[in-house]
Order: C-alpha cells, then structure tokens, then sequence
C-alpha cells in the first residue's frame, strides 16, 4: 500500500476562480487542508480570514489560517467547507469524503464514489 491521491476542483464559492488540484487522500485526518500557494490562486485573503489551532502528527500544535467557503469538486459530486491553510500540497480527509459519498480503496490507491449511491450522495443523519 501507499498514498493514495485524487484528482479535484477547488472553487472558491464567492470569487468563482476554479483550479485543478492533485489531493493526497487521508482518511484519518479530517479537514480539507490547502497549501498557501493554493489559497492565494484562489482569490483568498489570508489577512482577512479566521485563524484555527491545529496539533500536528508530532503533537506540536499550530495557529493556521482557515478559509472558505470553498468548492470541493470530485468527478460529478461537491461540497462546501472551509479548508485549513498550510503544508506543500492539498489533502482531502475524511470530511469532505463523508459530504460527497466517496469510497477510499487503499489496496488499488483510488477514490470513487460509492457504488452503493452512484447518483446522488448519501449521508447517515442519525
């Protein structure tokens, strides 16, 4: 096994800029996190955004910039959320996977929609 990526859009909601982006696919993190760079792209200003702590895999804690609302596409499905800034690359956690219905198969290192709902995301509301 080995990491896993998925290709998406990222649209942010209110300034309507859309870029492709590659995301490492973390099912035991839980936010979607973007890379400065990335925030930038999208019309974000990280001046003017809330501020969130966060604990790290090291168990350091750090104070990052939180934007939205941010488009997250993945093939015909989408979610709105707000995304933590920092780090070199995109990540998809489980969050967003939960919103759009997707199924991470590590074994063949993809993400597809569940074939349980392959029209319309599913979500359990109990």
């Amino acid at each position: 096994m080995g990491l896993t990526y998925a290709n998406l859009e990222l649209e942010n909601a209110w300034g309507k800029r859309r870029i492709p982006a590659r995301a490492l696919v973390d099912s035991g993190a839980v936010f979607m996190i973007v890379p400065e760079h990335t925030a930038l792209q999208l019309g974000y200003d990280l001046d003017e955004t809330s501020q969130r702590e966060v604990i790290l895999a090291d168990g350091s804690r750090r104070i990052v910039p939180m934007v939205g609302p941010l488009r997250v596409h993945f093939g015909d499905r989408y979610c709105d959320l707000s995304a933590l800034v920092f780090g070199d690359e995109p990540l998809m956690g489980a969050g967003p996977m939960e919103m759009m219905d997707l199924v991470l198969h590590p074994t063949t290192q993809t993400v597809t929609v569940n074939p349980a709902s392959p029209y319309l995301p599913v979500a359990a509301a109990k």
